[in-house]
């Protein structure tokens, strides 16, 4: 295949559209179902390209869940804790522990079940039956893989009444090194941002505390590798083998920081034994219990412990999780992994990073602020490395 023409472009007015390759050259995509979309092949390609680095760098199979040209999050292979896989609603997946990939898709796809409504996927290994499973009765648009076993595809090609969209990619394919687009009718050539994420960005550590341990710096690698393909400008919380938090777009950088921090900290409440035990009906669906859950946490809104309003979604009504109990809760979490695309211009940034936990911190560093924030840092205990690194990503 050299060309593939598109519904539409980025909205339904934008017509022609195609994706093709320079030269007359075959597409490294084989499209196996459906009909992916402009938007779509935007999601597949990043995603493909960060969970391709985040195997590479960590040697780890890893799966994102991404949503208009950003991930909700990206993870590797880890298997999951009893109270994670109730917070993501696998504890009822047989054989989880036995699939690595599909491990890592539960943590990505669970990390902010709200933003992965409607998600695309990338896997860095071949799909499974497991994952398959998982993918199956999730909200989701489509999937981007290097193989899929028989099994897997048949499952996939029931969703969406048989128009899921479903992609494989040659894992071989490296583009040409020098990448162009346009832009108001101009043309845009630069460098493709082929850098290679590994450990040895973090050897700079400029604070007094140089303690960083083997699973600290894959927490920040797969931070780092995070915001490599997050629209800027971004900051990523890390956790144990996958992104918890991510903050994309904001023009602020203490935006960025909140953004992230304020989804990290939902993704430790969600595993809090108040959220664990809410008394759902049978009745709701996987998507209403997402949201149901982020009102009781935030209450955003609507109050869905309120008279006239938990009967719909309870069996008996809830105590409320109070301000002062999540904060208590949440302090318990120390050892959070947190990077930045870009450097931290004030230490409010810290601050914020470390009221979520944060005690491991890559950034590129260049401030005229950066001893403000190394100070911060010594201040707080907080482990940080300058990996002189942008991660600008437009």
């Amino acid at each position: 295949m050299k060309e593939f023409e598109l519904k539409y472009g980025c909205n339904p007015n934008q017509k022609p559209a195609r994706i093709y390759l320079d030269g007359d050259k075959e597409l490294p995509l084989t499209i196996l179902n459906g009909k992916p979309g402009y938007i779509n092949f935007l999601d597949a390609l990043n995603s493909w390209q960060l969970v391709k680095e985040l195997k590479y760098a960590l040697k780890m199979p890893a799966a994102a869940s991404f949503k208009h040209v950003s991930p909700t999050s990206a993870a590797i292979g880890k298997k999951l804790p009893d109270n994670l896989k109730k917070a993501c609603f696998v504890d009822d997946i047989e054989n989880l522990d036995d699939s690595p990939i599909a491990c890592a898709y539960a943590r990505a796809r669970g990390t902010d079940r709200m933003c992965s409504f409607g998600d695309w996927i990338a896997l860095s290994d071949i799909c499974d039956e497991t994952t398959a499973i998982i993918i199956e009765r999730e909200v989701s648009d489509g999937i981007i893989a290097p193989g899929y076993t028989e099994k897997a595809l048949q499952i996939l090609k029931t969703k969406k009444k048989g128009n899921y969209n479903i992609v494989q990619i040659d894992e071989s394919y490296v583009p040409e090194i020098i990448e162009k687009k346009q832009v108001f009718g101009i043309t845009f050539e630069q460098r493709r941002n082929d850098i290679v994420i590994t450990e040895d960005i973090l050897n700079d550590i400029v604070t007094d505390n140089k303690n960083l341990p083997k699973d600290k710096k894959e927490d920040l690698i797969i931070a780092l590798i995070t915001l490599k393909y997050t629209q800027s400008n971004s900051v990523c919380y890390a956790y144990d083998g996958q992104a918890i938090g991510v903050g994309a777009g904001q023009q602020s950088r203490i935006h960025c920081t909140r953004l992230a921090g304020n989804k990290a900290d939902v993704w430790f409440l969600r595993q809090s034994e108040k959220v664990l035990n809410l008394p759902f009906k049978d009745s709701l669906s996987r998507p209403e219990r997402d949201n149901v859950v982020d009102g009781y946490i935030n209450g955003n809104e609507e109050d869905v412990c309120a008279d006239g309003i938990w009967q719909k979604y309870f069996t008996s009504k809830p105590d409320y999780f109070t301000k002062e109990e999540q904060k208590e809760f949440i302090s318990k979490f120390k050892g959070v992994s947190l990077a930045s695309d870009a450097f931290f211009p004030f230490d409010d940034n810290i601050v914020r990073a470390y009221n979520s936990g944060v005690s491991y911190i890559a950034q590129p560093g260049g401030s005229i602020r950066d001893d403000l924030v190394i100070d911060r840092c010594n201040q707080l205990g907080i482990t940080m490395c300058f990996v002189k690194t942008r991660l600008f990503h437009h």
